[in-house]
């Protein structure tokens, strides 16, 4: 009679003890190595960081952070979005060291080595622990898909490309635009 292999689950403490020159996310207890992002994802993360803080301190309405910056969403879920928002109202769930539960708002900018995570698994994980807003940004379509929670998972709001704009439903005065993220 076979038996499978024993499953060795990560904790969030097995996560913090790994090396610093890697970027790792903790996904359902698997420690999982991300490649540094490309240009095109840097410069569209550049971008989109400069408009929603300029608009988060201007409003002044949360706090806007970029990758890397973890997201403890469990002991055994934690994440390394592109870029978070947290409102002043959930602002308790900023610590020194990490967020410490759902963001408002989490952004993920496609690449090769992420794009089936983010799309499928990650999807699954936000709704699941609650984030209000969802936005999948793909550099070579030069697109921004808006998901909106709803009490099934995630809803497509729009997917906004070239000349559209959209307005975020959770960040009340922030139109997503496409032409100056790209």
């Amino acid at each position: 009679m076979a038996s499978s292999a024993p499953t060795f689950k990560f904790t969030y403490q097995d996560y913090r003890n790994a090396p610093e020159d890697k970027r790792y996310e903790l996904l359902d207890g698997d420690l999982v190595v991300t490649p540094a992002p490309g240009e095109a994802h840097q410069r569209a993360s550049r971008n989109l960081t400069m408009h929603l803080a300029q608009w988060a301190e201007l409003a002044g309405t949360g706090h806007v952070y970029a990758a890397p910056f973890d997201v403890v969403l469990s002991d055994t879920d934690v994440v390394q979005p592109d870029l978070l928002f947290v409102s002043n109202e959930r602002e308790h769930i900023i610590t020194k060291e990490n967020v410490q539960g759902a963001p408002d708002l989490v952004v993920e900018i496609l690449s090769l080595s992420t794009a089936e995570r983010d799309q499928t698994f990650k999807r699954s994980l936000y709704a699941k622990h609650g984030v209000k807003e969802y936005w999948l940004v793909d550099t070579d379509a030069k697109t921004v898909t808006v998901l909106l929670k709803d009490p099934q998972g995630f809803t497509e709001v729009c997917v906004c490309g070239a000349g559209q704009t959209q307005d975020s439903l959770t960040l009340k005065g922030f139109t997503i635009n496409p032409d100056e993220i790209f």
